[in-house]
């Protein structure tokens, strides 16, 4: 069955037959986002058969079906110009990329783990191979290709399985495929959680080879131990008795002897109490020296029941089970009961259903939902549309994120979202904050015990919306518990149809990316895909109490009044408008001193033929000694330096010449925040202070 444990993980499925398919099959189940890779005809798979009688174009092999439920298919050429640029545009998109080629193979396509890498620095890099890759230790072997049975046949399986060593015997289910595939799961999973810690993917490998080394630990301790070669125990054990597989009367039931204690319940049951203080065979020890005759007297009596009267008399009350062909399984009430053969449903609907292998993990906290249909060939292809590449993303939004990013001064946000049923839900949060541009993410903390808490971990969207300086009404209202919250309030809907904060400085529509355990909190971490921002101060909390961090004209003049002088900050493009005196010193242009007010600084600047815009409050400050005082805006600039005046490029200011200390130390601060994007209003002296984070209507698409 089916949980959504790892929505938001996105998975590249370049994979092909059992390994790879089945790795990724336990990701799908469990709510990651497969994306098979395929070109051709598809997946080997997908030709491989069985075929059902009501499939008479041969479109869906049991094989296919079974390992690729609820995984998507986008086909390309990743031999063509066109195939490999949009593979590339998705794989920096993704989490995780699994593949199961032999080396080599990726990076004759120019797609090594190492060229993706430079994109998604944490991308986590999945490869299965025969004989692993060599950048974790090159196998002489390296180039064969290999497959389950040479797997099996190397790795020591099939020289430890069968009636004798004369007949050694493959394992039925592709075992050298399937634990190397379950391995590279919990390996991805590993992986990805360092990558979540660190920023940090890596190359991750698993060797089929290897999996079976693993798989049959014994025969290593045991030739460790005692010299041996372990061969072929045919349905026995080497030192256990009775233990493996015995006659009944219309097949074979099993027994796992290991305990003293059941040994003298199993001869009480097969109506021979004496075995049970016969010292050859009352101890583990003593059986196993006897085990020819242990397995001898239990091979005589259980031949002569039936498995259902086996079952009647020895379950429960020793380890026992019968048998099972898949018929059997069909009617086993245990099966029923855990859901263990689930049914897909096609994509024709009157179709009947595929039955499958559900997968075997349960998860108390989750419900299980019915498994998704595997993809026909090439059938999510139009998700490529949707992909943009790192060098189309056009700059003035991205400029534009970041100022929206830098738009709230303590966090005071409205955060919204729908629970299943439609009903809308949210809370006010002072806890928020941007964590990264490119991808563009925004992170906000949820208490566990909030009554809306279970809505935002079900939700694949959310709205993170800023307030304004006159909504502290709205944040009081969303604050409290009230059910008719959205009632009250002025709302409307994105493109995802979630809550929109009418009035707010800036809007931020989200899909949940991740969500991160944070001991009484969660930390709900979304991506940004719609965002719109509007003129306007911010709301601010401190201490229980709300005030407006906007510090607009009116404040200013009435503090030039007093005798703090008022400057600018002013930007062109990647240089800086300074004052430059005779003596070669520079400092930021100023308002002059018969007219000491935001008007008369913009007044000087467009006499001298310039065209200044201020838009907030740069800087607060005053020097440390001499207490002299200063506001600084920030803005920009057009027109040619007049005299007096000349554009210094940001990266070589001339900050010696700076002839105020304070000055030199916000030029340096301004260099350093133009980097991000994000300026804030700063509030001290030259040695040390505080910044605070500052905002017509505009919307943008990420």
């Amino acid at each position: 069955m089916s949980t959504q444990i790892l929505k938001g993980l996105r998975v590249l499925d370049l994979s092909r037959m059992l390994s790879g398919p089945y790795c990724t099959m336990h990701l799908a189940d469990h709510g990651a986002e497969v994306i098979k890779i395929e070109n051709g005809n598809g997946d080997t798979s997908r030709g491989n058969g069985p075929f059902r009688k009501d499939d008479p174009a041969h479109d869906w092999a049991g094989y296919f079906v079974s390992l690729n439920r609820g995984k998507k298919s986008v086909r390309l050429d990743l031999k063509s110009p066109d195939g490999k640029a949009q593979f590339l545009k998705l794989a920096a998109t993704a989490d995780v990329i699994v593949e199961n080629f032999r080396p080599g193979v990726m990076e004759r396509l120019g797609l090594s783990y190492e060229t993706l890498s430079e994109a998604n620095p944490r991308l986590v890099y999945a490869a299965i191979r025969g004989f692993g890759d060599p950048r974790s230790g090159a196998s002489p072997y390296s180039d064969w290709p290999s497959y389950d049975v040479v797997a099996q046949a190397m790795g020591g399986l099939i020289a430890m399985t069968g009636p004798d060593a004369q007949t050694p015997t493959k394992t039925g289910p592709g075992v050298g495929d399937i634990f190397a595939g379950m391995m590279m799961a919990f390996g991805i999973m590993a992986a990805l959680r360092e990558a979540e810690a660190t920023g940090k993917g890596q190359f991750v490998d698993v060797a089929m080879y290897d999996a079976m080394i693993s798989l049959c630990e014994r025969m290593v301790y045991l030739h460790d131990m005692t010299g041996a070669v372990p061969g072929p125990q045919g349905n026995g054990h080497p030192f256990l008795a009775p233990f493996g597989l015995f006659p009944a009367r219309d097949g074979h039931v099993a027994l796992g002897i290991v305990d003293d204690i059941f040994w003298q319940r199993l001869a009480t049951l097969m109506g021979q109490p004496a075995l049970a203080d016969d010292p050859r065979y009352a101890t583990r020890a003593a059986r196993a020296s006897h085990a020819a005759e242990v397995n001898a007297l239990v091979t005589d009596w259980s031949r002569q029941h039936s498995k259902a009267e086996l079952t009647t008399l020895l379950g429960g009350e020793v380890p026992y089970g019968p048998m099972n062909t898949i018929a059997d399984i069909t009617c086993d009430p245990h099966v029923a009961a855990r859901s263990m053969l689930a049914e897909v449903q096609g994509p024709i609907a009157d179709q009947k259903p595929w039955t499958i292998a559900a997968n075997p993990l349960r998860f108390g906290a989750h419900g299980h939902r019915p498994l998704a249909a595997p993809p026909a060939l090439g059938a999510d292809n139009g998700l490529l549309m949707s992909l943009v590449s790192a060098a189309e993303t056009d700059p003035d939004a991205k400029r534009a994120l970041r100022n929206a990013f830098g738009s709230f001064a303590t966090g005071v946000t409205v955060v919204a979202t729908r629970q299943s049923d439609g009903t809308p839900r949210g809370f006010t949060a002072n806890s928020f904050t941007s964590v990264s541009l490119d991808p563009p993410l925004l992170l906000v903390c949820i208490g566990k015990a909030a009554h809306s808490c279970e809505a935002f971990v079900e939700a694949e969207h959310f709205t993170v919306n800023i307030l304004a300086d006159h909504q502290k009404e709205v944040s009081g209202l969303f604050a409290s518990q009230s059910a008719d919250k959205f009632d009250r309030a002025e709302w409307r809907v994105d493109a995802q149809n979630m809550p929109l904060i009418e009035g707010a400085l800036a809007n931020f529509s989200c899909a949940q990316h991740r969500l991160v355990d944070a001991g009484d909190h969660l930390i709900l971490i979304g991506r940004v895909m719609d965002f719109e921002i509007s003129n306007g101060s911010p709301l601010g909390y401190f201490k229980g109490a709300y005030f407006d961090v906007g510090l607009d004209e009116t404040l200013a003049d009435t503090a030039a009044a007093a005798g703090v002088s008022l400057g600018a900050v002013l930007a062109q493009n990647d240089h800086i408008l300074l004052c430059e005196d005779g003596a070669g010193q520079v400092s930021v242009p100023s308002a002059p001193a018969s007219n000491n007010s935001v008007s008369g600084l913009t007044t000087r600047l467009t006499d001298l033929g310039l065209s200044p815009a201020l838009d907030h409050l740069y800087a607060v400050y005053q020097t440390a000694q001499g207490n002299a005082q200063r506001l600084i805006y920030h803005g920009v600039v057009d027109g040619d330096a007049p005299a007096g005046t000349r554009y210094f490029k940001l990266d070589a200011l001339p900050l010696d010449r700076v002839k105020d200390e304070a000055e030199r130390s916000m030029l340096r601060r301004y260099v350093q925040e133009q980097q991000y994007g994000a300026f804030g209003i700063y509030h001290g002296t030259e040695v040390e202070g505080v910044v605070h984070a500052v905002t017509g209507h505009r919307k943008y698409h990420i």
